[in-house]
């Protein structure tokens, strides 16, 4: 039986208030995700200047057949075409700090100041919305200078030339100066057969896409499906006459199609719903051609001072952006998948 003739660590921190020993704890925040940007990473930017930006986009004809001329002849016609003229809204999107001058003062774990902590930590946050926004549903809509915010067209809305959705899905697209989202169908299983269908839409549009873009549990199903028996594709298996530890292969990370396109498989880890906030269905996969893709900036992410409240620094962290679809036909999806069930033929 333990005796009490002497002066614990146990007696120590149990003198009022708070005891005698000191707190150990490690002087560093552990991040608990990395800032990965898939998307974003993967297309270029470029500025803008008005809140509303425009580009043209060029859509080849079908080939003539009878394109055949006399020997002599005048050149009477005029071939020349012009391209659609499409754009997208503008979007600010912004994370305010509001840190009191007791909090930057005070010893706080990992950092020396509080305030340019969250500073850093809401700039990435910031970057994380454009990311998801980016790849949502959403409609575009003009800034009305009162209580309309300016939105952007997400991808997903912009798609109308290579697209597989479900039963009652409805492409939206843009129209008169307006992106709107697509019209959500019945969630079904995602099948092999229509990211083909995707990807030969895609190739005979005259692009070449190099990605297969999906949220996680997206990705595992058609990993997953590549090992079945009903998957029409050739996996190695095994590697003989090596030496050294075997590996244990339990994903597929590209998928050469039809026509000899490679596709990388991405997951997102912030890519939403396509119902965004309504609940957890109807996902997407993209097939992308991020060479037609584009982040645009009225003004880029920037640091902004805002007016002193008491005994607080406040700053702003804000960007004016859009997404640019510079070729919608070089992009497509599948939508209205049920991520719950086993992807099929």
């Amino acid at each position: 039986m333990a005796t009490a003739d002497y002066w614990s660590s146990a007696d120590l921190k149990s003198v009022a208030h708070n005891g005698y020993v000191n707190e150990d704890v490690m002087q560093q925040i552990i991040e608990i995700m990395d800032i990965d940007l898939p998307f974003t990473q993967m297309i270029s930017s470029d500025g803008v200047s008005n809140s509303y930006t425009e580009w043209p986009q060029y859509t080849y004809q079908t080939p003539d057949l009878v394109n055949r001329a006399v020997d002599g002849e005048d050149a009477a016609q005029n071939d020349a075409t012009g391209g659609a003229r499409v754009g997208n809204h503008c979007q600010i999107s912004k994370k305010v700090i509001a840190v009191t001058t007791r909090a930057r003062n005070s010893d706080v774990i990992g950092t020396s100041d509080e305030f340019a902590e969250q500073l850093m930590r809401q700039t990435e946050q910031l970057r994380r919305d454009v990311e998801a926004i980016s790849l949502t549903n959403q409609g575009s809509q003009a800034d009305n200078g009162d209580a309309v915010p300016g939105v952007t067209g997400g991808l997903n809305a912009w798609l109308t030339s290579n697209t597989a959705r479900g039963v009652g899905g409805v492409d939206g697209g843009f129209s008169n100066g307006v992106v709107t989202g697509a019209t959500l169908g019945t969630p079904e299983a995602l099948s092999e057969a229509a990211i083909r269908d995707v990807c030969q839409s895609v190739y005979e549009q005259g692009f070449d896409p190099t990605v297969l873009m999906g949220r996680p549990t997206v990705i595992r199903r058609i990993s997953e499906y590549m090992f079945t028996d009903t998957a029409r594709i050739g996996i190695q298996q095994t590697e003989t006459g090596k030496s050294g530890a075997s590996t244990a292969v339990g994903s597929v990370k590209v998928f050469i199609t039809d026509f000899d396109v490679e596709l990388m498989f991405t997951p997102n880890r912030l890519q939403p719903y396509m119902d965004a906030g309504a609940g957890d269905s109807n996902d997407s996969l993209f097939i992308l051609t991020p060479a037609y893709l584009r982040h645009g900036f009225l003004h880029n992410y920037r640091t902004e001072p805002l007016a002193k409240l008491g005994l607080a620094d406040r700053s702003q962290v804000a960007v004016d952006w859009t997404l640019k679809v510079l070729a919608e036909q070089a992009q497509g999806v599948v939508a209205d998948i049920d991520a719950t069930a086993a992807m099929v033929a």
